[in-house]
């Protein structure tokens, strides 16, 4: 997905929210209904796209055939959840640059395995809460406490990514 001008300063903010936590839950759409798992983004600037790696012979592959709209979450110093469309990418060069050591011990096999698909999500909102900004949070809290409005504090954000 490319940035226009109106969307940059949303995708830089959800980009810094994301950039150190590794570890994404995906949700797909299955015949029983919703199933997330935990992925591992991959190590490329996020633009608008988040990229993980699987195998064709798993269940949310075969899910991602059926229904493409999923929602990846993140959570550690702030909450955010990315509501897309994925694509299977079936590309060994892609896979390739992707690639690291550990995935030949974790997925025991090697980069040029033709059971090997990337998940691309092409995000189309964002929804996060900025809970590492500690003045905001403090805020958010105290007006909370207050029974005030907590409209204005931007804890809570939703933004269109496309």
């Amino acid at each position: 997905m490319r940035a226009n001008t109106n969307n940059r300063e949303d995708i830089e903010k959800v980009r810094e929210l994301i950039k150190d936590i590794k570890i994404a839950m995906l949700t797909t759409v299955s015949e029983d209904g919703l199933v997330s798992r935990p992925m591992k983004t991959q190590d490329v600037e996020f633009d608008g796209s988040l990229w993980f790696l699987t195998k064709k012979d798993t269940d949310k592959f075969h899910e991602l055939l059926q229904n493409k709209q999923v929602n990846v979450a993140y959570a550690d110093k702030s909450f955010v959840s990315i509501r897309g469309v994925a694509e299977l990418v079936d590309s060994t060069d892609k896979i390739k640059e992707f690639w690291n050591k550990a995935y030949e011990e974790i997925l025991e096999t090697t980069y040029d395995d033709p059971n090997l698909v990337l998940i691309k999500v092409d995000a189309e909102a964002a929804e996060y809460w900025d809970s590492g900004n500690k003045f905001k949070m403090v805020k958010f809290l105290f007006n909370r406490l207050m029974g005030k409005n907590t409209e204005g504090t931007e804890l809570n954000q939703t933004v269109e990514m496309n």
